[in-house]
């Protein structure tokens, strides 16, 4: 076996046995639970929580090859079912299809300050672009298009609590940079709340 394969099974094994440790701890995950606040919203410090919690959590995929956006459902579609949580791009924006894919799981809308998301955005993407961003924003890279951001922002939001008016029960809100954490996340997925401070992930200091 080469080194590197024999790194890998190493990690492996050391990742499965504490999240092992982390379900004896808290208990399995029950329902699901996605995370579907756009990027820079606080997804970061969310998902890792749900993996302190004991939830197998996926994260930001890249388009590839996939096709955008029937191909990037598809993949999300598949990989939903491997995984106890998700969160970030491009989980986030197929949370109608995930709803019914997965019916009784939990959705947490992480939310920000426009003015402080978008410039929380420009700071980590700057004058790039890419396909990801394309499809959910429009072309142009995110200093030269703050109205356009903003506005996909707000109407990200509109829509998701258009779509859980009629059921509170499934969605919680909670803004991290205001210190929303372990008592707003730990009650709504039933889980008991830990004793280390809720993390804070890819934060950029004021």
């Amino acid at each position: 076996m080469r080194i590197e394969d024999r790194h890998s099974l190493l990690l492996r094994a050391k990742h499965n046995i504490g999240l092992m440790g982390r379900r004896l701890r808290y208990g399995a995950p029950g329902a699901k639970v996605f995370v579907i606040g756009l990027q820079k919203t606080g997804t970061t410090s969310v998902q890792y929580a749900l993996s302190l919690l004991g939830y197998r959590v996926g994260g930001t995929l890249r388009p590839g090859e996939l096709t955008i956006p029937e191909g990037l459902l598809n993949k999300v579609i598949e990989l939903s079912h491997r995984y106890d949580a998700a969160a970030d791009h491009p989980w986030s924006l197929f949370f109608r299809e995930l709803d019914a894919e997965h019916p009784g799981s939990r959705f947490i809308l992480t939310t920000r300050d426009p003015d402080h998301w978008y410039s929380s955005v420009c700071k980590h993407f700057g004058d790039t672009e890419n396909r990801m961003r394309t499809w959910i924003y429009g072309p142009g890279a995110p200093t030269e298009n703050r109205e356009r951001y903003i506005d996909r922002l707000l109407r990200h939001e509109r829509e998701v609590r258009e779509y859980f008016a009629d059921r509170p029960g499934d969605l919680i809100e909670i803004e991290v940079a205001r210190g929303h954490g372990w008592a707003e996340i730990c009650p709504f997925i039933g889980k008991a709340t830990p004793k280390r401070p809720f993390p804070r992930l890819n934060v950029a200091k004021a």
